[in-house]
């Protein structure tokens, strides 16, 4: 199945070795229950291959991605990163969720292969890391600081927690009762779910009961929808509802809540307010890309993971796995996306230190909020 003309294909990576393209491996869900993230990633991919090929390729030569689909499965991700590493590919570039990721990014890196990180945040993916696993887009950690920030600034003194139990939501719960200590923020309930829940109702009244100032939602992408609708049924109130991004961040959120997600914020990787050359552009390109539809974050993350990629082989001199690697370590770009520059620091490794920025639905869509380089609108509040 070919996905893209030009230079983007979905092959199997036998298909890979051949022709006078450089070609760059990429795991993506194009299938499963996290294709609706893998649908943003391969716009993403599109307009960063056709970017570096319109800039004449890479050292004279054009860039092909070689896509995987994992089928949002964790075996069948460890199958295609084998297929990669078989086809030779120098760096492969890894997708969204932290599950599939750390199992990529671990089995890849046992066979010294640089691995791109591009969306998924858990921590430990960084953290303690790898010499062969780099990541552009920010850690969990990050997800949670620019919610609790907000809720610190406005003097929040309780908040709540609704999280699941996967790699990511745990890493940005755990982050948030870390920050809130520290900030002097009680936090009255912390629960955590397993995936399959669809009745938040029971947890939702005894939040009801606690009426804390905040609540932070750190959910599987599936759940952002049940939760609000169930919240305002159950007529739950604090100042603010805050979402932890997957989901909530989504254009589809808002288009599916309906009236539920008014006033939700959500922390978000990027938005096109932000102030980097070219972000107005490259959301013009990405919408393009996705028939129309508003890109979430994780399209800009992997149209800089194409060229994040492509500089480090550039800078190599070619393919060379090694070399391509000890190309990332020394780099340092700046993209639409943001700065990327890889760093050793609070005990990440080789993780590029980006702060995330906050919105919030207003009127039926998503405006800047927070922090003030994103020209934010006022937050409202629900009491």
């Amino acid at each position: 199945m070919t996905l893209f003309t030009l230079s983007l294909t979905l092959l199997g990576a036998a298909q890979a070795q051949g022709g006078g393209t450089i070609k760059i491996g990429a795991i993506t869900s194009v299938t499963g229950r996290f294709a609706e993230f893998g649908k943003m990633q391969l716009a993403g991919f599109k307009v960063g291959v056709e970017e570096v090929n319109r800039k004449g390729g890479i050292l004279g030569r054009k860039v092909e991605l070689v896509i995987e689909d994992n089928a949002s499965d964790v075996n069948k991700g460890l199958a295609a990163a084998e297929r990669l590493v078989n086809a030779g590919v120098p760096l492969v570039i890894n997708e969204y969720s932290s599950s599939l990721v750390k199992a990529q990014a671990q089995y890849l890196a046992r066979q010294k292969v640089p691995v791109l990180v591009v969306t998924s945040s858990g921590d430990d993916i960084t953290k303690p890391g790898n010499d062969y696993v780099f990541r552009l887009n920010q850690p969990a950690t990050e997800y949670a600081r620019v919610i609790l920030n907000i809720f610190r600034d406005n003097k929040f003194k309780t908040m709540a927690v609704i999280a699941g139990t996967g790699a990511f939501e745990k890493s940005v719960a755990d982050a948030a009762q870390d920050l809130a200590k520290s900030y002097g923020i009680t936090i009255v309930e912390d629960q955590r779910y397993d995936k399959g829940l669809t009745d938040f109702r029971p947890v939702l009244n005894r939040i009801k009961a606690k009426n804390p100032d905040g609540i932070l939602m750190v959910s599987y992408a599936e759940d952002s929808v049940a939760l609000m609708r169930q919240a305002r049924e159950v007529g739950v109130k604090p100042r603010l509802f805050a979402g932890g991004a997957a989901g909530f961040a989504l254009p589809e959120f808002v288009k599916d809540a309906g009236s539920a997600a008014e006033s939700v914020v959500t922390a978000t990787a990027w938005i096109p307010q932000l102030r980097y050359a070219g972000t107005q552009k490259l959301n013009v390109e990405l919408k393009k890309a996705l028939g129309g539809q508003d890109p979430s974050y994780h399209a800009a993350q992997a149209y800089a993971g194409v060229l994040v990629a492509a500089e480090a082989i550039r800078r190599a001199g070619g393919t060379d796995r090694e070399k391509v690697k000890a190309a990332l370590n020394g780099l340092t770009m700046q993209t639409a996306f943001g700065p990327i520059q890889f760093k050793d620091y609070e005990g990440f490794r080789n993780q590029n230190p980006l702060a995330m920025v906050a919105q919030q639905v207003q009127g039926g869509a998503f405006v800047p909020v927070y922090p003030k380089t994103v020209v934010p609108r006022k937050i409202k509040f629900e009491r």
